[in-house]
């Protein structure tokens, strides 16, 4: 799994690629964690070039999402490829994170 980072107008865009599993999601939740800044107003995951995400980071979604929350900015996800997205609306998961189908949506939503 690989993690990259962007900051776009006060929002810190997080990109991932790869797998979020048992064995990588402690280093998933610390490289979010540790980008975000005081003054970010949102923190977007771009899911586009994940390929897997098991229970573990299903739980650390909503944790982060809660600290983001917890520090009055906004969290959500874009590009989620089709079997990933499903997962998040079988799980019911879609009503807690919110999700959009392209980064610039979620910028778009967000960034203002």
């Amino acid at each position: 799994m690989d993690v990259a980072t962007e900051r776009e107008d006060g929002v810190l865009c997080v990109i991932v690629e790869g797998r979020i599993d048992g064995a990588t999601v402690f280093a998933f939740q610390e490289a979010i964690e540790s980008a975000i800044e005081d003054g970010d107003r949102a923190v977007i995951v771009d899911c586009e070039r994940l390929c897997y995400i098991g229970s573990a980071g299903l739980r650390t979604m909503l944790a982060i999402a809660k600290a983001v929350s917890n520090r009055d900015a906004r969290f959500a996800l874009c590009s989620l490829p089709p079997q990933i997205q499903d997962l998040f609306l079988q799980s019911g998961f879609d009503t807690i994170i919110k999700i959009y189908q392209s980064k610039d949506s979620a910028l778009e939503a967000l960034g203002g």
